[in-house]
């Protein structure tokens, strides 16, 4: 299997981008080809003792970085031979089996729908970020790639999401829940109150209701379908409490002797708690409903996390889930 990377798509590219490759192809039997300036990968690779690693590894040479500030339609306009641009051509013309960027994501959702193409059926794509929670992991979905939603697209949110669970996550029969302001089904706007009565009907999906935010790290959803904006403000805000409830907890262990001698005591259980609360284990998220397979990394991605973004591009190809969603869709018209 060969994996396109955006090599300078990212805040950490295009050390971290390389290194994350070069650990992807020795432990997840991947072939990697890379978009971007060949010089500066050369240089980049030179100066962490990576050479004879790139060698191994094909480079698409393109002369353009579409950077966080760009708008979302430079991929498609002024900046066409961007190392994004030039990724997604490559996936669309069959030169690779996936695309993994952690570069713009706006840029990322508008390449997806114009130049790979969306599954047949499928009304829009969206971003489907693995989270972790309190005992495991739960999908959420949207995002954040749709600012603004109809219900059936929140249904086909659903479809796409329950597939990926079972098919790539390993999850048997997960569980859907619609992200609302209460679990009452008379709760929120027309919006949710119409897609709860779609998801409700639907018999492919294993719907559960609403979910109210404060429930959602309890995993008592194994996907959490929402509008992009919702959802994009759950996913935002569910990072930044981690981050800075582990901050929290430093001070408390750090900020005195007493502290710091209990938390050499209980260090093997505060770094296993550091690890399950921390979003970059999944590495990012897939594009759910484009016709390929391409994956957004965490735009500060470490070359763990993308090392890990990989792992999940590779099980995404392999699971047969695109064919699945078209089926799934095809259903509802």
């Amino acid at each position: 299997m060969k994996i396109i990377v955006d090599a300078f798509g990212g805040d950490n590219a295009p050390q971290e981008i390389l290194l994350g490759c070069t650990q992807a192809r020795a432990d997840l039997g991947v072939d990697i080809l890379l978009t971007g300036d060949k010089a500066r990968l050369e240089a980049c690779a030179k100066e962490l003792g990576l050479s004879q690693d790139l060698a191994k590894m094909e480079i698409l040479p393109c002369g353009e970085i579409l950077t966080m500030e760009d708008e979302p339609t430079s991929v498609i306009r002024e900046k066409t031979d961007s190392s994004m641009a030039v990724g997604l051509r490559a996936l669309a013309q069959g030169r690779g089996d996936a695309f993994a960027s952690a570069g713009n994501s706006g840029a990322l959702v508008v390449g997806a729908t114009t130049i790979v193409k969306r599954v047949r059926g499928v009304k829009r794509v969206a971003f489907a970020p693995v989270m972790p929670g309190t005992n495991g992991f739960f999908m959420l979905i949207d995002g954040g790639a749709n600012v603004d939603c109809r219900p059936e697209m929140l249904l086909q949110f659903g479809l796409m999401g329950s597939a990926y669970m079972k098919n790539v996550m390993g999850v048997e029969n997960p569980r859907v829940a619609l992200a609302n302001v209460g679990a009452e089904e008379h709760k929120g706007d027309q919006l949710r109150q119409e897609a709860l009565a779609l998801l409700k009907a639907c018999p492919d999906i294993r719907f559960t209701g609403n979910i109210e935010a404060r429930d959602i790290p309890y995993n008592q959803a194994d996907v959490v379908v929402a509008d992009g904006f919702t959802g994009n403000m759950i996913l935002k805000l569910y990072e930044g409490v981690a981050m800075a409830l582990m901050d929290k907890v430093k001070g408390v262990f750090m900020g005195s002797l007493k502290g710091k001698m209990a938390a050499a005591m209980v260090y093997n259980d505060l770094k296993k708690m550091k690890k399950e609360l921390d979003y970059n284990e999944y590495g990012g998220a897939p594009i759910m409903g484009c016709s390929k397979p391409v994956f957004k990394i965490h735009g500060s991605a470490k070359a763990s996390t993308v090392k890990s973004a990989l792992a999940l591009s590779r099980d995404y190809t392999q699971s047969g889930i695109i064919e699945q969603i078209g089926q799934a869709v095809s259903k509802k018209g």
